[in-house]
């Protein structure tokens, strides 16, 4: 079932949670709602629920106006980042509940439970735990269950906030490759909350960044990354660096340097130049940008320089592949950076 938010707002007091948000989401969709906290992305999850009542705007199932129906009515799975599993019951009745608490007209009978939940446990791989209880399972094991158990319902939609954020890094990588291929095989339109970027890039058809209960930019994880339409975008997602200075007449000039870029479209006046750490090359002094190495960092892989720049307050990040023969500059030593790619934008 696709989802369509038609100008949502939701004021707490002075503050703007959400100011008026448009999203279309279609059927089958896998999206991240993706921000800092504060960005507005848990509250639009909530009212899309029914957690949460909207101050304005629709929110559509399909051709159904949801606006005022209840969490029962939307008929959605939700899951918690706790788990949010009941202790007292085994792994099969935490799965079971959700049909078991429907009302005797709509309740099914205890054969088509038991199959259903049996299905269940198949599809999160953990067939022979039908028995166990929460307690005696691992964080992974315990979210497997909880999306089991929302699923169980035959939800309109999944929903998911910070479904991953209590586990350890390891895991997390794992399961959420789990839920991509669990996505792919039901076909269940998802709408989950991250504010990990890694996480939104790897496992989403497409990622709508939040910021102050405002949608910057909506896309699919490499327009995100390689097409940002913001400056805020750009420094959001992944590692970036900025470089201040003005555009005239469509040549963006770098304060403290004599070498212009292509600025496109934007207007002349203040303005920023944005690169990513590893599209840009250093050479001899003399060639692009002019810069100090300031530090030498090594990491798994990639050496990053740290590179200073006349009349600039931030330093450049600059990639190198950590090759065992590769020529490394040293802190202090001059060189020249060229940039084959970057984004300007108006400051």
């Amino acid at each position: 079932m696709d989802l369509r938010i038609e100008g949502v707002a939701k004021r707490y007091g002075a503050t703007a949670a959400l100011d008026q948000v448009h999203l279309h989401i279609a059927a089958g969709e896998l999206v991240a709602l993706l921000g800092p906290s504060g960005s507005g992305k848990t509250t639009l999850l909530r009212v899309v629920a029914g957690l949460l009542p909207a101050d304005a705007g629709r929110v559509l199932f399909g051709e159904t106006d949801a606006t005022q129906l209840s969490l029962r009515e939307r008929n959605v799975g939700f899951v918690f980042q706790q788990y949010a599993l009941f202790r007292h019951m085994t792994v099969a009745e935490n799965i079971a509940f959700g049909l078991r608490s429907r009302p005797r007209a709509r309740r099914p009978d205890k054969a088509t439970i038991r199959r259903r939940v049996d299905e269940l446990l198949a599809l999160i791989q953990l067939p022979e735990h039908g028995q166990r209880y929460p307690e005696q399972l691992s964080g992974g094991q315990k979210q497997r269950v909880a999306l089991a158990r929302a699923l169980a319902i035959d939800p309109t939609m999944l929903l998911l906030d910070e479904p991953f954020g209590a586990l350890d890094a390891k895991v997390r990588v794992e399961l959420r490759r789990w839920l991509r291929r669990l996505h792919d095989q039901t076909g269940q339109t998802t709408v989950f909350v991250t504010h990990d970027q890694d996480e939104a890039l790897e496992l989403a058809d497409r990622v709508v960044v939040l910021r102050d209960g405002r949608i910057e930019q909506v896309g699919t994880p490499r327009e995100i990354y390689d097409q940002p339409a913001t400056a805020y975008v750009f420094d959001f997602i992944g590692r970036a660096s900025a470089i201040e200075g003005r555009v005239q007449d469509r040549r963006f000039h770098a304060e403290g340097q004599a070498v212009t870029f292509d600025a496109g479209e934007v207007a002349d006046g203040p303005a920023q130049l944005y690169l990513r750490p590893h599209d840009a090359l250093v050479g001899p002094a003399g060639e692009g940008l002019q810069a100090q190495v300031a530090a030498v960092h090594h990491h798994a892989g990639r050496i990053t320089l740290e590179l200073a720049l006349p009349l600039q307050a931030q330093a450049l990040e600059v990639d190198l592949v950590a090759a065992p023969d590769a020529s490394v500059p040293a802190a202090g030593e001059q060189v020249g950076v060229r940039l084959p790619r970057y984004r300007v934008y108006p400051a």
